[in-house]
């Protein structure tokens, strides 16, 4: 990593001083990393990517520094791939393989199924043709990625209490199509085209201490039981880890329910991690120090289970968080903005960079 900065800052002495203060903080920001720290521990540490990496080269040279795993972040979803009909899109997704592959970093595919993010020109199908398109998508797009990836998110959120829906079930048009045998079905139809690639559930709201974190936890459960029980094959649960301390969070209780994935051995990844900081004060320091403490406490108490194999962060740096996307759609001008991740807008470590560093030292590995 060393040879790299260098060149960079020599490019950067020849192109203008603008661009040699980015690439200094780009070598301040990647000389320790996360991935070896983690890997020393028994644990994968990655984080998702999107196009941003393409077009900050400093948030990008994080990735190789700091990662051991990438996952998608929208370049295998559904409204990516197929925008409208005709054919795939699937440069995005091949885009971001060939960077993990020349980086020799493994790529997690986000999300096969989901019924969020579906195009409105899939939706506005009947029911038969909407069948009918889910299995040829699948076997389209698992067929075309089959043992490239390290593992796939082939159905996502199958839960949210919200929808009132019997059992908990998120409403949408694949649950409209099936049922609730939408999730074994995909399953199915990806494990006839790819043997290899690890399938994984991927759930949200279950760090959640309330009444919809508590359903999710007994849906997602009873779900894997399910699944189990038809032969499915389920390499891991993940949960997704978006810690929101606005909602009570109970740590024992928590740890009771991995232990009971775990109990149903499947690996469990912590797959979108991040703080959101909403209620937490202005002040940059202090809010930095919680956000700090909520993650470190958190990783402490799920990283106990030795069946957790992996903490993929939703982003590496704060301005490519989806909470600073949705927070300057609000408001343009705002000036607070979120700060739920390890590396702030100029590339440079915060207090839970730190923070995710000591629970993976301490991290118990059986």
């Amino acid at each position: 990593m060393q040879a790299m900065c260098s060149r960079r800052e020599a490019l950067a002495i020849l192109g203008g001083a603008g661009i040699s203060l980015r690439s200094h903080a780009s070598c301040a920001a990647t000389s320790e990393s996360l991935g070896e720290i983690a890997a020393a521990n028994g644990l994968i540490f990655g984080s998702a990517a999107g196009p941003s990496i393409f077009k900050d080269f400093a948030y990008r040279d994080l990735y190789p520094a700091q990662t051991r795993i990438i996952t998608t972040d929208i370049a295998l979803k559904i409204g990516t791939i197929a925008p409208q009909p005709g054919p795939k899109r699937f440069d995005s997704a091949d885009r971001l393989l060939n960077f993990c592959a020349s980086h020799r970093i493994p790529m997690r595919g986000h999300c096969l199924i989901w019924n969020e993010w579906v195009p409105a020109w899939v939706k506005s199908m009947s029911v038969p043709e909407r069948q009918k398109f889910f299995d040829a998508y699948i076997e389209e797009v698992v067929g075309r990625y089959a043992g490239k990836l390290h593992s796939w998110d082939i159905v996502n959120e199958p839960f949210w209490p919200g929808h009132k829906a019997p059992g908990g079930y998120r409403l949408g048009p694949w649950y409209e199509a099936f049922g609730t045998g939408y999730v074994r079905r995909a399953f199915e139809r990806a494990g006839a085209v790819d043997k290899t690639t690890k399938f994984v559930l991927n759930e949200a709201q279950s760090e959640r201490d309330d009444d919809v974190g508590r359903k999710v936890r007994a849906g997602l459960l009873h779900l894997v039981d399910e699944l189990q029980n038809a032969g499915v094959r389920l390499d891991a649960v993940g949960l997704q880890g978006h810690l929101q301390p606005r909602y009570p969070h109970d740590p024992a209780r928590f740890l009771d329910f991995v232990h009971a994935l775990a109990d149903k051995k499947v690996d469990i990844y912590i797959t979108e991690f991040d703080v959101r900081d909403d209620t937490f004060p202005d002040d940059i320091p202090t809010r930095d120090a919680m956000i700090a403490d909520t993650a470190e406490k958190f990783l402490n108490n799920v990283l106990s289970v030795p069946r957790v194999k992996a903490v993929i962060a939703w982003e590496l740096a704060d301005n490519y968080s989806f909470y600073t996307s949705a927070a300057k759609k609000k408001n343009p001008a705002a000036t607070r903005l979120p700060r739920p991740l390890p590396y702030d807008d100029q590339m440079q470590k915060k207090p839970l960079w730190f923070a995710m560093a000591k629970a993976f030292r301490n991290a118990k590995r059986d």
